[in-house]
């Protein structure tokens, strides 16, 4: 019986991921070890701006620290690991290590979606709805929001990871990846995988098709109330408050959507790990980039915040 348990679930899997180009490790290496550093600092810059200055406690920044949070933890599912096999010899992760990969990175890849499309409500109501705004979106909804794409993106990955978990492997541990994702996991499997290939696929429209959706009609919505502004200031103020999250969603929605429409061979699957890099990589370290260069109240509060920290030493030191 131990020796079944033994060759259905692998005590260790080897991620192969860019072994194959050996010269180009030590490179993205660099690359990945310099962006995850920037993207944590940036996130969590955002995050401390956002709880310290009394002007950025309002639904929009309260939405934006839920995401900064959001790519902090994600990229820390994944980067580590990365670093770490791309600097030795060894491409292996634990059976556990590869579990928790894949649950988290499930969990908050979900979450992200549906967080993206409660983002994109907050700021239909900022645009159409502006005399009801502080009503619509009062504190006690934001949170409920807040918990709710928490707790879906959890409640699917609980379901959809435990089921690819239980799937019995028969010894194959090599996952043509940089980390571990479901639907490669299902890939190992020496047993029929039809109910979980539905179970993600219906999983898959609620968290990433669904949110999609209503992004889509928020902002179409958006734009209909947008045509009838007639000063150039009314338009500014729109474009203003909406071209951040636009900028977010599409590099967001983008690179899955080049990923998973890629035809099926070898070169694409190549590309495929590039493309994966950026969204797992890149793109939660553009996201406070672009909220902070392009959102004036952020960078203001940004320089009071260090303005104010830089006062307070000084007083310190005087004294």
């Amino acid at each position: 019986m131990m020796e079944i348990a033994n060759v259905s679930f692998p005590e260790v899997f080897i991620l192969l991921g860019f072994s194959e180009r050996p010269s180009l490790e030590p490179i993205l290496f660099i690359f990945v070890l310099g962006i995850y550093v920037v993207s944590v600092l940036g996130n969590g810059v955002i995050i401390v701006v956002s709880c310290m200055d009394v002007h950025l406690h309002t639904p929009m920044y309260f939405f934006l620290v839920n995401l900064s949070f959001l790519d902090i933890s994600f990229t820390t599912s994944i980067v580590p690991q990365l670093l770490v096999n791309l600097w030795g010899p060894q491409k292996t992760i634990s059976y556990g290590g590869c579990v928790i990969q894949f649950y988290i990175s499930h969990w908050l890849g979900a979450t992200e979606c549906v967080l993206l499309a409660v983002m994109s409500y907050d700021r239909y109501a900022a645009i159409c709805r502006p005399l009801h705004y502080t009503v619509i979106m009062h504190p006690k909804l934001c949170c409920s929001l807040a918990f709710a794409s928490w707790l879906g993106g959890l409640t699917t990955s609980m379901v959809g990871s435990t089921l690819t978990m239980l799937l019995p492997l028969c010894g194959n541990n090599r996952i043509d990846h940089f980390f571990c994702e479901m639907p490669l996991i299902m890939q190992l499997a020496c047993v029929d995988t039809s109910f979980n290939e539905v179970e993600m696929y219906v999983a898959s429209f609620i968290f990433v098709v669904l949110p999609l959706g209503l992004i889509l009609v928020s902002y179409s919505r958006i734009a209909w109330a947008v045509l009838t502004i007639r000063s150039a200031e009314g338009w500014r103020k729109a474009f203003n408050t909406c071209s951040s999250h636009v900028a977010v969603v599409t590099l967001f929605y983008g690179s899955i959507i080049f990923m998973y429409l890629q035809p099926a061979k070898r070169n694409s699957h190549e590309e495929g790990k590039l493309v994966a890099l950026f969204y797992t990589v890149v793109t939660p370290m553009l996201n406070p980039l672009i909220y902070t260069l392009r959102n004036k109240t952020m960078k203001k509060a940004l320089r009071h915040t260090v303005l104010q920290n830089c006062g307070s030493g000084g007083t310190r030191g005087d004294i």
